[in-house]
């Protein structure tokens, strides 16, 4: 299933660039005709300039060509230069124009994958080595278009309340590179704690990453499965089914998409019922959205703090595990709760 749903992953972020076509060729006209400039007279138009944007992604590209620790080599370098100028524009506009829903980061990261892998095979970057490379571009290429897509959302924010653009990117950076720091280090502390790829910390995406890299470099990655889920995208985008979550769908765990699912019933149920105003529904639909996004931060707080016990050798252990029906229990509890949140608040008039 895992390669069936990497098959259909890469075709449906394929696909996603294809029909972003138009929006890649304008938006690089747009941007080479604001080459040079330092933004128009108005506070709300003034930007980073073009020759510092460009000048920072290349300083960027070079500092990982020539850092002895980065595993890029001058090709590996060059594919990111190409991949992440091309899939930054795609996920600026789709973001900008639709919203961070219709963001196929992921389908970008598994394309490039596929795609360097493949350059790397050729050119002779094989073994351990190759597929490295191989994983730090596509991991590269990941940041480099959730961030575009980050930083579209916050600056179509700005401009809706009058921010200047300017200070809104110097912002962006400061974030990125404190964040980045962040990051990496809780990278390591869960590494620590219970090892990628275990029971604890399976990590579906960076296993997908892996299977089709190992693959590709092999030479047995079974292309009959992987066409298998190209095709299954094909036909569910003739249907009009959004493809890219369906295919995540596909190769992630069982025990991730049935809450997923649980949850878009909710949220359809939501939107079936009649309620007294649309706001009256707007409300509820907003209170769910902000109760489930509470939810992910705290349950990655919560995974942050089990993993520094983990790492001192702490053991919490209060009693036996309660079982499947257990944990049917304890999710119907929080499913409740959910829909007092969603419910429970006072009702504003219009």
């Amino acid at each position: 299933m895992r390669y069936i749903g990497a098959g259909a992953v890469a075709a449906g972020g394929i696909m996603s660039l294809i029909k972003s076509l138009p929006l890649i060729v304008s938006t690089f006209a747009k941007a080479m005709k604001g080459f040079g400039r330092e933004g128009g007279a108005l506070r709300t138009d003034r930007s980073l300039p073009m020759p510092v944007a460009l000048g920072g992604a290349l300083l960027v590209a070079v500092a990982l060509w020539l850092i002895p620790s980065v595993p890029i080599t001058l090709l590996a370098a060059l594919i990111i230069v190409v991949f992440g100028f091309f899939f930054a524009t795609v996920s600026a506009r789709m973001v900008g124009l639709v919203g961070s829903s219709n963001n196929p980061v992921s389908g970008m990261a598994i394309a490039t994958l596929l795609i360097s892998t493949v350059l790397l095979k050729v050119t002779g970057n094989t073994g351990i080595a190759g597929m490295t490379t191989a994983i730090c571009i596509g991991t590269v290429i990941c940041i480099v278009a959730a961030i575009a897509g980050d930083t579209s959302q916050d600056l179509k924010t700005g401009y809706i309340i009058g921010s200047t653009p300017i200070k809104q990117q110097i912002g962006e950076l400061i974030g990125t590179i404190a964040s980045g720091i962040a990051i990496g280090g809780v990278l390591y502390l869960l590494d620590a704690a219970w090892k990628y790829g275990s029971t604890q910390l399976p990590a579906p995406q960076a296993t997908l990453m892996k299977m089709v890299v190992e693959g590709v470099m092999g030479g047995n990655l079974p292309w009959g499965l992987v066409f298998v889920g190209v095709f299954i995208a094909i036909a569910v985008e003739i249907i009009g089914i959004p493809v890219l979550p369906f295919a995540i769908g596909l190769y992630l765990p069982i025990h991730l998409s049935t809450p997923i699912m649980i949850g878009g019933l909710i949220r359809l149920w939501v939107d079936k019922r009649k309620f007294q105003s649309e706001q009256r529904r707007q409300d509820v639909v907003d209170n769910g959205v902000l109760f489930s996004s509470g939810m992910i931060a705290g349950e990655g707080l919560i995974g942050i703090a089990l993993a520094v016990l983990a790492v001192l050798g702490l053991d919490f252990n209060l009693g036996a595990p309660l079982g499947n029906w257990g944990g049917v229990a304890f999710f119907a509890v929080l499913v409740a709760v959910m829909l007092f949140f969603m419910f429970g608040g006072k009702k504003k008039k219009n």
